[in-house]
């Protein structure tokens, strides 16, 4: 695997899934249909001069090269763990604010470009390359790196190393590589509160929730699959991948935990949204008052994706000796992923 995402493919990751079947498919349309292509041409110039500000949807969401469509499908399938991480609606604002911040970006280059060097940018790469290639941000700070092997004796190979090469392929040919990361930084250290300003609308996640979710949601891998010999290693590399991943999240959790009562933490990871009652606990009850006893009262509040918490799943955390209010804000933490949730509550 690239990442410490697991070996259960597009399980939780609806978006994910959605966007590699159906871009992908108007890649292989418009292959097969190459009239239509200059409708989808990423096109400044036409933007700027000849008012085709229709330009600015269609030519930065479908690749017209099959490469493009290869390597940014690489990619999605990667950064699918920021999806089952922060929950559907979060992954999704993220795209949208570095799609438009990429937007801006895009344009202030071409024109320093023109008046420093005297070169006029035209065309750009078409395709939904600005959200994906922003997502090197968060992935180069929140995702772990696990050494795999050494090539030569000396260069070290990673779990994510793949993935940088895929990226770096594609970026050394393309002009706008500098907005990617720059839209993704920006968005990301939550710069200007831009994550307040772009962001998916609660109405526009139930929607889609009720609507393309069904559609595109994966069922729940089978634990009981049996594996050959040959996929030990692999399987003990990967269980060390995904406990040092959970190790991390604690980590970060427990850190913005005690951070709370002084400053609210900014950026992609904000724990203290997912821990909304320890957090109201903490600071209502003394320091050294001992913990009360969790009330059996079933919970309202939505997880992070405004999705309900499954109450069989509470149910068999509690069959394990948790209590309930602790299953509750542990699955709402994990995205409503049970695995992660029991680890959340084993080492926590």
């Amino acid at each position: 695997m690239f990442t410490t995402t697991g070996s259960r493919g597009l399980y939780k990751a609806p978006l994910s899934k959605s966007l590699l079947l159906v871009l992908n498919g108007l890649t292989v349309m418009l292959t097969l249909l190459p009239q239509y292509q200059q409708l989808f041409m990423y096109n400044l110039q036409a933007v700027t001069q000849q008012h085709q500000v229709w330009r600015l949807l269609c030519g930065r969401l479908v690749c017209l090269d099959v490469k493009d469509s290869f390597c940014s499908s690489l990619l999605i399938y990667n950064f699918r763990i920021f999806e089952r991480r922060f929950g559907t609606r979060k992954f999704a604002s993220f795209l949208l604010g570095t799609w438009c911040l990429s937007a801006l970006v895009d344009f202030l280059l071409a024109q320093a470009f023109q008046f420093l060097f005297d070169y006029e940018v035209e065309e750009l790469p078409a395709g939904l390359l600005a959200p994906v290639f922003s997502l090197f941000v968060p992935f180069y700070l929140s995702i772990p790196r696990m050494p795999v092997t050494q090539v030569l004796g000396h260069i070290q190979i990673t779990n994510k190393s793949l993935v940088y090469v895929v990226g770096l392929q594609r970026m050394l040919m393309c002009f706008s590589k500098c907005a990617f990361q720059i839209s993704g930084g920006l968005y990301h250290s939550n710069f200007l509160r831009l994550q307040k300003i772009l962001f998916v609308p609660a109405w526009v996640s139930r929607i889609g929730r009720y609507i393309l979710e069904p559609l595109f949601s994966s069922s729940q891998p089978s634990s009981e699959t049996p594996l050959g010999m040959g996929a030990t290693l692999d399987i003990q590399r990967q269980q060390r991948m995904d406990l040092l991943d959970q190790q991390l999240l604690l980590a970060q959790y427990n850190e913005a935990r005690r951070n709370a009562r002084h400053q609210p933490q900014a950026g992609l990871l904000q724990w203290t949204r997912l821990f909304p009652s320890l957090r109201h606990r903490g600071q209502n009850r003394p320091p050294m008052q001992p913990r009360p006893q969790a009330q059996t009262h079933q919970s309202t509040q939505p997880t992070l994706d405004n999705s309900p918490v499954a109450e069989e799943q509470v149910a068999r955390l509690v069959e394990m000796g948790f209590s309930r209010i602790d299953a509750l804000e542990a699955l709402r933490a994990s995205n409503n992923d049970i695995n992660m949730a029991t680890n959340f509550l084993l080492q926590h």
